[in-house]
């Protein structure tokens, strides 16, 4: 297929190898801060062809898993309402709550159902004007966008019974704690090129400025990851820190205009809990006041909510990169695809369903 062949050439591969175990003379750690590559460099083993004791750190970039407990908990306590059809995209439905699921709370007769885009969403309220439709709306800068559109299509047609509960963060903001933590080892980025696609890439600027670590915008397929940690190790050897882009074919440094302006006009930056991190100032999303008639959390007074973890889920260590899924004693036995305690091992995108899927275990 063209456009994405051509990214999994194992000759370019090999060739791509070789060049990172001439370059890297120390064992750097490198942090990529996206679900999707997480799951190339271990689907592919990349991460076990780097040269000896360099480390491939899998960050906080599951849009799902980072998703706070309490939002989960505020969805379910909204589909439970009578009249209500809360809707979401598919792999939210299995991620756990501190009692249940979105999935388990269908089976007892919820209205929850899957869709593919939060217009599908703004469409059930049109059709079913005598039932308050919910959009359970996560994620990063990437689906942002799309959830802004959708409001201001909600607001023109000037429906009523069409909400959003906004769980929203940002990268920047999560690279930044995680710099600010004196345990962190972390020695360059792969910047998510999606994200990069539609924010652009200056908000990493000052970043690689301030703490002297590359950034390198990557995108998805095993020979962007494996030019894009070339391209870090490089700046890293040469003492360099700067913002670079890989993913060249898709991003530029200022973004998608467009997309950031909708985004701008509908939200505003507030303080957003991170599942297993805990609360980052100023690190995601919420509406504008002018909006605020769309905050299903509003609307439904759901904002109080504080449930704890499963006390054997180690989320909070897999999503800073300090743990591996297979530090976990539930890995694998407790916990899997099937029964998760926690969200990395039920998204597509989380480090612990990558890991379970490529068959690793513990040492």
């Amino acid at each position: 297929m063209k456009y994405l062949d051509e990214y999994r050439d194992p000759r370019l591969a090999r060739r791509l190898l070789d060049e990172l175990h001439r370059t890297a003379t120390r064992p750097w750690q490198i942090m990529e801060v996206c679900g999707g590559q997480t799951h190339t460099l271990v689907r592919q083993g990349i991460d076990e062809l780097l040269p000896a004791g360099m480390r491939m750190v899998h960050g906080p970039g599951c849009p799902v898993c980072v998703t706070p407990l309490e939002t989960l908990d505020r969805a379910m306590a909204v589909a439970a309402r009578p009249g209500v059809i809360l809707t979401s995209f598919g792999d939210m439905l299995r991620v756990p709550g501190s009692r249940t699921d979105l999935l388990a709370l269908r089976a007892r007769g919820a209205d929850v159902r899957v869709v593919y885009s939060p217009m599908d969403a703004v469409r059930l309220a049109e059709e079913h004007p005598r039932s308050e439709v919910v959009f359970l709306a996560v994620g990063f800068e990437t689906t942002a966008p799309a959830n802004a559109m959708a409001v201001l299509h909600a607001a023109r047609l000037g429906l009523r019974n069409f909400s959003m509960l906004v769980s929203h963060v940002l990268v920047p903001p999560a690279m930044t704690a995680l710099l600010d933590s004196p345990e962190c080892g972390v020695q360059a980025f792969l910047a998510a090129g999606h994200v990069c696609a539609v924010m652009g890439w200056t908000a990493y600027e000052p970043i690689a400025a301030r703490y002297e670590v590359p950034v390198v915008v990557t995108g998805f397929e095993p020979l962007d990851l494996l030019e894009g940690i070339l391209m870090a190790v490089r700046q890293l050897e040469q003492g360099r820190a700067e913002v670079e882009n890989q993913y060249v074919r898709a991003v530029r440094r200022t973004g998608n205009d467009e997309a950031r302006s909708a985004v701008s006009r509908v939200f505003r930056i507030t303080d957003r809990a991170w599942r297993g991190i805990g609360e980052l100032p100023r690190s995601g999303l919420e509406l504008r006041p002018e909006f605020a008639a769309f905050d299903a959390a509003r609307r439904y007074e759901v904002e109080d909510l504080r449930p704890a973890e499963h006390p054997e889920c180690i989320a909070g260590g897999i999503l800073t990169g300090a743990r591996l899924p297979t530090d976990c004693t539930a890995y694998g036995t407790r916990c899997t695809p099937r029964h998760p305690l926690g969200a990395p091992m039920v998204s597509a995108e989380g480090t612990c369903a990558a890991f379970h899927a490529a068959g690793r275990t513990a040492v």
